[in-house]
């Protein structure tokens, strides 16, 4: 059969791209935004626009992935869904936007917005996932930075990072195992991982303790393997898990102690491996924590028969003494999955390349996108929870999905073309029905309504 030829036809339907908006719009109407953005002490003569304006209309550009400030001028060319659907006085120019923006850009911006992140997260979130360990369930904190790639820019605050390109080294903390963010920190790209971590930790457990009270386990890479990172006294139920850094301690020691205390597991010829923990160190000194060690010698690699052999060594530092060492060194391998979180933000909502060349006020802007990146997590911990309460899902579900990613959610159910109907006083918007996602937006929108009060 031939194809047939499909012809452009122009009409005078009011449609609109990003329906999606809309879902956007319940949840930050279930924020104090728009109050504590007006209280702000910050001088601006021009007040066409409030803060919430500006704040809400960069959120919206973030949501679509598109968070530059140009952007915003395709809004403005019929801005009324725009407005409409996230609650504004008006749509800002792009100038205004940049000029807003700068301004804005204070530490007690960021306070606000990480506050009432968290406050989102505690009332909306259907749920905060455990793990499940033989010391019973911890709700996982994974801290680690990741590097942004701003090469051949010059913004300010770009600079070699440890990834060999320039750019930025924000730090990002994440929670339970949907992956909430509860707080981050833009820094500079050659500053080192642990400058600042500590009191990065001590807010990040407040934001946290804010969320929930279940047990905690902290999980940081040898980065940032430093006594100045263990958890006070003064947070109740954090336990952790940091790998170590070797430094200058011989691996031939550790292999001597692998030997005698640890456990040989069996492996294939030329490798041996052990696993153990230990409260002594190599030096014969206490420790002021347990330590689970992983060394691994290796006598033949690729066929071929070493000299001398070749010795690996982990080990980490562990707050919780009943935990077996093999269950330590999995759940910190699961720390990896942070990495996936990463990407969400990278590249799902493009916020990798900062728009501004203000380190200030690309801060601002990567602090918005958290709010936005967890908007996203209730919207698809929602979706997933509205297909198991009986809407089918338009795709097949191989295996059991704990979560949707950022880019789900946006190609799924916020690029959705819908029709504006306005009869009487009364707005619709219509799918159609070669719509597949239509029925689980619709519920998914009514329950995300109710949730936040809105009529």
């Amino acid at each position: 059969m031939s194809r047939p030829r499909i012809k452009v036809k122009h009409g005078e339907e009011s449609l609109v791209s990003h329906s999606g908006l809309i879902l956007i719009g319940d949840l930050l109407e279930a924020t104090n935004l728009k109050d504590r953005l007006s209280h702000l002490d910050i001088h601006c003569d021009q007040r066409k626009y409030t803060h919430a304006d500006i704040a809400f209309a960069m959120m919206a550009l973030i949501s679509i992935g598109k968070p530059d400030y140009d952007a915003i001028e395709s809004f403005r060319v019929n801005p009324e869904f725009f407005i409409d659907a996230l609650g504004l006085s008006g749509c800002p120019s792009s100038p205004t936007l940049r000029q807003r923006l700068e301004l804005m850009a204070k530490e007690p911006t960021y306070e606000l917005l990480k506050e009432e992140s968290a406050s989102l997260i505690r009332r909306k979130a259907p749920a905060l996932t455990p793990l499940s360990t033989s010391a019973g369930p911890l709700v996982p904190l994974d801290i680690d930075v990741s590097p942004f790639d701003n090469s051949k820019t010059h913004k300010e605050g770009v600079s070699r990072t440890y990834k060999g390109c320039d750019g930025f080294a924000p730090i990002f903390a994440y929670a339970g195992k949907e992956g909430w963010l509860v707080n981050l920190e833009l820094r500079e790209g050659s500053q080192h991982c642990q400058k600042g971590t500590p009191e990065f930790i001590r807010d990040t457990l407040r934001y946290v303790r804010s969320i929930t009270t279940e047990r905690i386990l902290m999980r940081l890479d040898s980065g940032n393997d430093s006594r100045d990172n263990f958890p006070s006294e003064e947070f109740e139920n954090v336990e952790f898990i940091i790998k170590r850094n070797l430094r200058k301690e011989s691996r031939s020691a550790w292999l001597e102690m692998a030997k005698a205390c640890g456990h040989e597991r069996p492996c294939r010829l030329g490798k041996r491996n052990w696993i153990g923990k230990t409260d002594i160190g190599i030096d014969g000194r206490k420790l002021p924590h347990t330590i689970v060690f992983e060394v691994t010698e290796r006598s033949i690699i690729k066929g071929q028969l070493l000299t001398t052999p070749e010795i690996e060594v982990d080990t980490y530092w562990v707050s919780l003494k009943e935990l077996e060492a093999q269950e330590v060194i999995d759940w910190y391998h699961d720390h990896g999955t942070s990495e996936q979180f990463h990407s969400e933000i990278k590249t799902d909502l493009d916020l990798e390349r900062l728009p501004s060349g203000n380190f200030a006020t690309n801060e601002l802007i990567l602090h918005l996108g958290m709010l936005v990146y967890n908007i996203f997590r209730i919207i698809g911990q929602e979706s997933l929870a509205a297909v198991d309460g009986g809407d089918a899902l338009p795709r097949p579900r191989q295996k059991e999905v704990n979560r949707r990613r950022v880019r789900t959610i946006m190609q799924d159910l916020i690029y959705m073309a819908g029709r504006l109907i306005r009869t009487g006083r009364q707005w619709f918007i219509s799918f159609g029905r070669l719509n597949p996602f239509a029925h689980l937006w619709e519920k998914l929108e009514g329950r995300l309504r109710v949730e936040a009060g809105v009529g």
